[in-house]
């Protein structure tokens, strides 16, 4: 393993880290950018489905410029864009200011998005191994960083600028730094043949498996980060300092999950990771759904943060084995489905919530996620479990730096 892969791999993870933090920071803080802007409880939804969407965006951007400019040339910029964008909903006093900044925050988030889970799956490649788990582990981790510096703002009631500002000043100019030693996966021989007849069209019928099981796993996701707080205090009756307990759990367990799931890929390989993933959200739900009261809602949750983490990981990288020659396109695409979970989770519980019951709204993000179980083999390949004795025979030529140097 060259020592350009290994700092490829650790400027990467700081990428994914960063990342978790300020996306962290600005969806913990919603309450505190209504109330700077003074955004009506009737106009915040179009406010908050608008940054998806043009996620949606950016990563079909992604898509065509990556033809064009390496994906670590995207990251690499796209990162400062983010962080001051997060500062820009910060810096305004104005509906037009909050709107531009979040328009600019999301689109960038789409190409960062997009970008870096690229260059997961390249590095991923050249390794030889399962990896791609690690680094959605370091982006949990800087998502319970950001968490907890919000959580701070708001108990010592700082305004979003003073509580943004330092975080940006520390991460931008390191972002910028370690992207000097971002890693380009470089096409094979018989890759390179390849790529002229993918990446003009992916076949999306072989995609498509893939995209449901992004879309269903970030429904779930969604339905976590928009309903825990609530359910806990609403339907099993925790106090409101207990309700916000459950997606701190969720994410501590989705940090465990992710960090020693590449173990698992390596030993008992991807589909299996992911079938028993499965199992384990559903079962997650279905605890929550019967959940007698908080502390038993809790231990559903905590199901959910471990079955959840390793699907989406693994939908990326299974995206990148089966199309070797065009894995960015593949990415890009597939990357659009988790903002399409995204919209689709919070509303749709909700929906069902008030139409039903809230219980039973909990249920149908566990037959969606069960549906995973369907598309199982889809994440599998003789590849799928590298390392160990199914380390693959070579590692993919790795190119020159994002520096371009």
């Amino acid at each position: 393993m060259t020592g350009a892969m290994r700092r490829g791999r650790r400027s990467l993870g700081f990428g994914f880290f960063a990342q978790g933090a300020a996306f962290a920071l600005l969806v913990t803080r919603i309450p505190a950018v209504q109330d700077q802007y003074g955004i009506s409880d009737g106009l915040l939804p179009l406010f908050l489905a608008a940054v998806p969407i043009l996620a949606g965006v950016g990563s079909v951007g992604t898509e065509q410029l990556v033809k064009r400019v390496r994906p670590s040339r995207v990251l690499r910029w796209s990162q400062p864009v983010v962080l001051l964008a997060l500062l820009g909903v910060s810096a305004g006093d104005s509906l037009w200011q909050v709107a531009v900044a979040l328009g600019a925050f999301g689109l960038a988030v789409g190409a960062l998005d997009a970008s870096m889970n690229m260059l997961g799956v390249s590095l991923q490649r050249a390794y030889g191994r399962s990896i791609m788990l690690g680094f959605h582990a370091v982006y949990s981790l800087g998502g319970i960083v950001g968490a907890s510096l919000a959580w701070a703002g708001a108990h010592w009631d700082l305004s979003l600028f003073v509580l943004y500002l330092p975080v940006v000043v520390v991460l931008l100019p390191a972002a910028l730094v370690a992207s000097r030693w971002y890693v380009d996966g470089g096409a094979g021989a018989v890759e390179g043949a390849v790529v002229r007849e993918q990446a003009g069209g992916l076949v999306f019928k072989m995609l498509l498996p893939l995209c449901l099981v992004m879309t269903f796993a970030y429904i779930g996701d969604s339905t976590v980060s928009n309903w825990s707080a609530k359910y806990l205090q609403d339907v099993l009756g925790s106090s409101e300092q207990l309700s916000t307990v459950p997606y701190n759990v969720y994410m501590v367990t989705t940090l465990v999950g992710r960090a020693v799931g590449d173990v698992g890929v390596r030993r008992f390989g991807a589909v299996a990771v992911v079938r028993m993933g499965t199992v384990v959200a559903a079962a997650g739900f279905g605890v929550v759904a019967v959940a007698p009261g908080p502390w038993v809602g809790m231990l559903g949750f905590t199901l959910l943060g471990l079955g959840l983490c390793v699907i989406v990981p693994q939908t990326f990288a299974a995206a990148g084995r089966m199309f070797p020659g065009a894995s960015d396109a593949a990415v890009a695409r597939l990357n659009i489905f988790n903002y399409v979970g995204f919209l689709i989770g919070s509303p749709l519980v909700g929906a069902l919530g008030d139409a039903w019951s809230y219980r039973g709204a909990m249920l149908v993000p566990m037959v969606l996620v069960l549906v995973t179980l369907v598309y199982a083999p889809s994440f599998g390949s003789g590849q799928d479990r590298y390392g160990g004795k199914h380390e693959r025979p070579r590692a993919v030529d790795v190119g020159p730096g994002g520096d371009g140097v």
